[in-house]
């Protein structure tokens, strides 16, 4: 054997060295942060470029430093705490209801025909309504209280969900379902075996898009529906009241960060599905 051919012998029987799964680790986290951060470091960037152009007094537009001090002291108090745990409360409580019943009214309208021609356009219609227009009826019928303000959360989110699973349903191929019957499934098995893991892109997409009605639904209502205890938009509305700028714009960071986050969280759910049929390389 020629020594070209030991060389190349030895090369393609080498062992390949994969690299560390912390390393892989570390370069995927980098990989999905710093585009996030590069947005971050450009707006903060553009404010304070509009706050060093004196387009606002300093009073009515602070400075980034300014802000993140304030915001570094609500923080710390006993007040924001309380006010994070009774609006993520609501927040949660109106969105678990109107997934409930958006996947009831979903279910029964991609089944019953009668109902799709009666109702489904309403839906949609609901969906594109705003939020605000819903609080005079509420505070009409409900009073300035905690079932307004999540009657107004469950009709922001629930048409969302039940588009979601209309449109995940309606999407299932005839022949998938006609195998799962021909396989024996009925009724309950169908839908959990078959119906459902099909119809979870969309499903997914209308939670999703649930979430972000919710959300804004409940800070309309937090700042319209002053109740006794503390709340994010409560002390939004506050910080106005006193005009108190870097408050102000301290809570809404907060309540920019915390939308960001669950809407990350919805994203990965995403990414592990379309990771679990293939779509995506791990």
């Amino acid at each position: 054997m020629s020594a070209e051919a030991t060389a190349l012998s030895r090369r393609v029987a080498a062992p390949v060295v994969q690299p560390q799964s912390g390393s892989r680790f570390a370069s995927r986290v980098w990989s999905a942060c710093w585009p996030k951060l590069a947005a971050v470091g450009m707006a903060l960037a553009i404010w304070q470029a509009v706050y060093l152009s004196g387009w606002r007094p300093p009073w009515v537009l602070p400075s980034p430093a300014t802000t993140f001090s304030s915001l570094s002291q609500i923080l710390q108090t006993s007040q924001f705490w309380q006010s994070l745990g009774t609006t993520m409360q609501r927040a949660v409580i109106g969105f678990l209801l109107a997934v409930l019943i958006g996947s009831v009214i979903g279910i029964a309208v991609s089944r019953v025909r009668v109902l799709r021609l009666a109702v489904g356009s309403m839906i949609t219609g609901l969906q594109t309504m705003p939020s605000i227009a819903w609080f005079p009826l509420a505070i009409l019928v409900f009073g300035l209280s905690e079932q307004a303000i999540l009657f107004v959360v469950v009709l922001g989110a629930a048409p969302s969900a039940a588009n979601g699973i209309i449109s995940g349903i309606d999407h299932i191929p005839p022949q998938q379902l006609r195998l799962g019957r021909t396989l024996g499934a009925r009724g309950w098995a169908l839908y959990r075996n078959f119906v459902i893991p099909s119809a979870m892109p969309a499903v997914l997409t209308g939670l999703k898009q649930g979430w972000a009605f919710a959300w804004r639904s409940l800070m309309a209502g937090e700042l319209l529906v002053t109740l006794g205890h503390y709340a994010l938009g409560q002390q939004l509305s506050q910080a106005r009241d006193v005009s108190d700028a870097p408050g102000l714009i301290s809570y809404m960071i907060i309540i920019l960060v915390i939308g960001m986050g669950v809407d990350s969280l919805f994203n990965a759910a995403d990414l592990r599905l379309r990771q679990r049929r293939g779509l995506v390389e791990r």
